[in-house]
């Protein structure tokens, strides 16, 4: 149930994590929590912006599983990076997952003149060792292209709005050609499109016996990209996890990605104005 991927440096990654995202900093995000450890996850994702990192590092204590075994990713919001409080914002976010240090730190959104800055940063964060990963997020290949210009740590990950509406094959395969995992936010283009009602995929789970949203998970990961689904429910919570004892055909996966429309559930990188 928590196969792993190897990054660039050799940390291990979960293939499928939770997403926390508009999950509130409260005691019911930390149930949830603690039911997706119990059913196996062992990767949580997070963010400062999502102000919900004390019910993350909550959920994390309580379950009784040791830190080591649990990867726990953060990012810092873009305030930090315009206002030069980086150092601060990753020392608020360990202290408020209550952990010394994190598996994964990412810039969450490429601010314009201040993310080569927020790099630097972040290198030196990482040779202290208490980011075990660094990477970006929500960086086209052209930001990636002017990060090198600074860089002397080639970012491990990616995370980028993927899903079938949403190919994005020019950035993953840049990102595979330059070593940087791509992982997927919105994996199910969620609250703005409706995959599951999308024919082939309903005809490709019921050939396979699987539910609608596995099969765009396993779609990701047979295209090397890892997940990480949002769900409170406890049913999906169990399916979202459960897609390693099947794999889809050549034909299925190009019949999925067939489907692109280059259409966005959140803002584009290039413009944003938060």
């Amino acid at each position: 149930m928590t196969e792993k991927v190897k990054l660039n440096n050799g940390v291990e990654m979960p293939w499928v994590g939770l997403g926390v995202f508009r999950m509130d900093n409260d005691d019911d995000t930390q149930i949830v929590i603690e039911k997706a450890l119990a059913m196996g996850y062992r990767h949580i994702d997070t963010a400062a912006y999502y102000d919900n990192e004390e019910a993350v590092g909550k959920a994390i204590q309580s379950s009784g599983i040791p830190r080591k075994e649990v990867f726990i990713t953060t990012k810092v919001w873009n305030e930090d990076q315009r206002q030069g409080t980086v150092r601060q914002a990753f020392e608020d976010s360990l202290r408020k997952l209550g952990t010394d240090y994190v598996d994964l730190y990412l810039i969450h959104w490429p601010v314009p003149g201040k993310f080569k800055e927020t790099w630097k940063i972040f290198e030196e964060i990482y040779n202290t060792g208490r980011a075990k990963a660094i990477g970006v997020s929500n960086f086209k290949k052209h930001h990636l292209e002017e990060l090198k210009d600074v860089s002397t740590i080639t970012p491990a990950v990616n995370q980028i709005e993927l899903h079938p509406y949403l190919v994005q094959q020019e950035d993953l395969d840049y990102c595979n050609e330059n070593g940087i995992r791509v992982e997927a936010w919105s994996p199910f283009a969620a609250n703005k499109f409706n995959l599951f009602n999308e024919k082939i995929i309903i005809d490709i789970a019921e050939k396979h016996e699987k539910s609608p949203a596995q099969i765009i998970l396993r779609w990701d990961h047979q295209r090397g990209v890892v997940v990480i689904p949002k769900s409170s429910n406890e049913k999906r919570l169990a399916e979202n996890i459960d897609i390693f004892d099947f794999k889809l055909s050549d034909e299925e996966i190009a019949q999925i990605s067939a489907l692109n429309r280059n259409k966005r559930v959140g803002s584009d990188p290039d413009h944003f104005d938060f």
